[in-house]
């Protein structure tokens, strides 16, 4: 490897690693912010999609492409709203870090539905890492299935939701960028988040819920949200994870759940024992195994 390729891989490895770390206190931001999780997932997509627009002006890259593409990010945009209001939720009932774990178990599912749809069978790899995971997540609940209070059992069922929505939307993003005419993934990013903001407005309105940010902790809170998240942690991410080999990006993604556990443990005083510390270790190994996969196999 040349030293002009080796500079641009540790560029990107620099690039990727500070938007997983900017992405992993996602669930703080809507733990601190004083809003409903429909309320902060609505100004989360608002905000962020208001940012880009403001990049995709200053870079001149602003145009229209279409009503089939239009049609696709409107589809996205629904499985986003839908990952969104129930993975909001999940952080209320469970907080920060599981529920972070929790939508992260989309890389089983990605798999599963890319089976049942184009015939691609999963790798061995990535069936056996589906026990180890389900026993990293008993570890760290802790507590048997029936002893467990009502609202944290809402809050897995929320938390697993997320992963079964989050896999939908990528799979229509994957299809939104999959064509040789497909706008930049920025120009991307931007329809859906105002694609998604425009359905978790709809529902606000459905449901009576008021648009107001009632102080200056919320208002910063969601704009950090939509800023870090939204904006500079997927635009750092996603410019920069293709110059990087499958496993190492796999390896780097995984600090978005890991930390988004510690901040749960260092900033709301969440209680965990070693054996929980030990399923969320045996967790992250089985996703990220579960991640690299179906990758590792195709090079």
């Amino acid at each position: 490897m040349s030293s002009d390729s080796s500079l641009v891989v540790r560029k990107a490895l620099i690039r990727t690693v500070a938007g997983a770390m900017m992405i992993s206190f996602s669930a703080v931001f809507v733990k601190l912010a004083h809003v409903n999780p429909t309320v902060s997932g609505f100004y989360r997509v608002f905000f962020g999609g208001c940012f880009l627009l403001i990049i995709l002006l200053v870079r001149r890259e602003l145009r229209w492409y279409g009503w089939r593409f239009l049609g696709l990010a409107l589809v996205t945009g629904v499985f986003f709203a839908l990952d969104l209001y129930a993975w909001h939720r999940s952080i209320q009932y469970v907080g920060p870090g599981l529920a972070t774990i929790l939508g992260n178990f989309e890389v089983f599912m990605v798999p599963v539905v890319a089976f049942m749809i184009y015939g691609e069978k999963p790798s061995l790899r990535l069936v056996l890492s589906v026990p180890p995971a389900m026993a990293g997540l008993f570890m760290i609940v802790g507590t048997p299935w029936g002893q467990l209070a009502p609202d944290f059992r809402i809050g897995i069922y929320y938390g697993l939701a997320t992963a079964v929505f989050y896999t939908g939307f990528l799979m229509v993003f994957r299809k939104m960028q999959s064509h040789a005419d497909s706008p930049p993934a920025l120009y991307n990013l931007m329809v859906v988040s105002f694609a998604t903001a425009l359905f978790l407005g709809l529902e606000m309105v459905r449901t009576n819920e008021s648009f107001a940010i009632p102080d200056a902790q919320s208002l910063a809170a969601l704009g950090g949200l939509a800023l870090m998240s939204q904006t500079l942690g997927w635009f750092l991410i996603g410019h920069s994870l293709p110059k990087i080999p499958a496993a190492i990006a796999g390896l780097i993604l995984l600090l978005q759940p890991s930390l988004s556990f510690v901040w749960d443990v260092l900033f709301f005083d969440r209680e965990t024992s070693l054996m929980a510390w030990g399923g969320v270790v045996l967790a992250l190994c089985a996703i990220y195994i579960g991640a690299i996969s179906g990758k590792a196999d195709k090079t």
